[in-house]
């Protein structure tokens, strides 16, 4: 009996272990795999949790840091127009009769109001050939000189390009042309060559020669003058003035005159030189908000809710605050040397000036209006310059944005923070991985020693209490199909 025993648990120890390569659990009922897994879960829940805080946190930093620097970034695009102060301090050219001419003011006009007329407009030379039978008529062989001013060219004539339509192509494909355009208009009497030259003003008149010392091209060199080239001729406050060019640059300081027609007979109009503060008003106020952008993003960042008790991601973080306090001290400024009242020596002489609740700044659009009309260009050097408000304001803010700078800086700081978490991270699914595969054997080792003291549990019964065998016999192949075993 003893080796029946022995054989029957040796059987039975094969069979459960047997199970156990498909199944867990089998001999204890237990189960195995949500108990490790729980186990495992609890083990590595305290360093998770840390890991997990830890990664948020960074992330919370690198999102916040990404909204002040594109609140930085608005504001450095406004600040352009006014660092220079030439831009800012712009002027506006109007001519009130707009048939006349039209006019533009540069950074060296000054306000005033000037009397403007036209006599005649500045023209280029056009001469006109007698008429031909057709542009096909043959007019002769030769050499022509075409000059105009100090240029000229010379255009060889000869039986290949003879007829008028060929002279005209010849003179306008003609290597050195001075400035001259060769074209026919053919009429009721006829066909004619026109030469137009490209160039206005009474210096760049047209002259046409034959220089081989013949007369074969005597009907293309009589030519008429059906326009002369001419300058224009206006009056600025009664005074005359001359220009070979109808776009005047040289008459008025800072000023581009556009000559369009001749002004009625004794009939000046009005030139108006004006600063052109309506494009200043919205260069400032543009300014004043993004300004405004970067205050109240700073105050979200770094700020503490009383109410819902939450802080924000950079709350008491020393960049922002350093940040804050030297923007502060530049928006403070009051420049030295401004006298009088058309003085501006601070923001607040611009109608600038900060909301005592919320800290923003509100802008005074009459105060502000009445400053750039009273006196744009020290508005223009208040702001700009090398030491303008707009200008520290642009080189603190390029400390902080610039590659390198001091955000550069930070960013790749938490980036190296979040890899060095990634890599904790994979660090400690390994020891859980290693933990669990442990805590898996030693639960499938157990489970097989209950298999194996069920089975032989089962056999000394039947044994020692024949009465049951048949129902334990039952109750066992029952429990072997049911398990998935067979024996034999």
């Amino acid at each position: 009996m003893s080796s029946a025993v022995s054989s029957t648990t040796s059987s039975a120890s094969t069979a459960a272990s047997n199970a156990l390569i498909t199944s867990t659990g089998i001999g204890s009922g237990l189960d195995i795999s949500a108990i490790v897994s729980e186990l495992t879960t609890a083990e590595g829940s305290a360093q998770q949790t840390q890991l997990t805080d830890q990664q948020n946190s960074l992330n919370a930093q690198i999102s916040a840091f990404g909204t002040f620097s594109s609140a930085l970034s608005t504001l450095q695009a406004t600040l352009t127009t006014l660092e220079t102060p030439s831009e800012l301090a712009g002027f506006t050219a109007t001519v009130g009769d707009k048939t006349v001419a039209s006019a533009s003011a540069g950074d060296a006009a000054a306000a005033g109001t000037y009397s403007l007329e036209v006599q005649n407009l500045a023209t280029a030379a056009t001469l006109t050939s007698q008429p031909l039978a057709s542009s096909d008529a043959v007019v002769g062989t030769g050499t022509l000189q075409i000059s105009v001013g100090g240029a000229s060219t010379s255009v060889q004539i000869d039986s290949s390009n003879d007829t008028l339509a060929g002279i005209a192509a010849a003179i306008n494909g003609a290597t050195g042309n001075p400035g001259v355009t060769a074209s026919i208009i053919t009429a009721t009497d006829g066909a004619r060559l026109v030469l137009s030259g490209a160039a206005t003003g009474a210096a760049n008149a047209i002259t046409v020669t034959e220089t081989d010392g013949g007369s074969g091209l005597a009907s293309v060199t009589n030519l008429t003058q059906t326009q002369a080239a001419q300058d224009a001729n206006f009056t600025i406050n009664g005074y005359a003035a001359t220009s070979a060019s109808n776009v005047v640059t040289g008459a008025l300081s800072g000023v581009t005159l556009s000559l369009l027609a001749a002004s009625a007979a004794n009939t000046p109009t009005t030139l108006t030189i004006a600063p052109n503060t309506a494009n200043a008003q919205t260069s400032i106020g543009t300014f004043v908000t993004a300004l405004n952008g970067v205050l109240s993003a700073i105050q979200s960042l770094t700020g503490y809710d009383a109410t819902t008790q939450t802080a924000g991601a950079l709350n008491g973080n020393a960049t922002l605050e350093a940040f804050q306090d030297q923007l502060e001290n530049i928006l403070d400024t009051v420049t030295t040397g401004a006298s009088g009242s058309s003085g501006i020596s601070s923001l607040a002489d611009l109608g600038i000036t900060a909301d005592a609740n919320s800290g923003a700044l509100d802008t005074n659009s009459t105060t502000l209006s009445n400053a750039l009309a009273s006196n744009l260009s020290a508005v223009g050097s208040f702001l700009g310059g090398t030491k303008g408000l707009a200008t520290q304001i642009g080189n603190l803010v390029t400390q902080y944005t610039q590659a390198g700078g001091l955000l550069d800086s930070i960013n790749q700081g938490l980036k190296t923070g979040l890899s060095n978490i990634a890599n904790q991270q994979t660090q400690l699914n390994a020891e859980l991985a290693t933990y669990s595969a442990t805590l898996t054997t030693q639960y499938n080792a157990m489970d097989a020693a209950v298999a194996a003291l069920k089975e032989t549990e089962t056999y000394l019964t039947a044994e020692f209490d024949p009465s049951s065998t048949s129902s334990s016999s039952s109750s066992s192949a029952n429990s072997s199909l049911g398990s998935g075993n067979l024996s034999t």
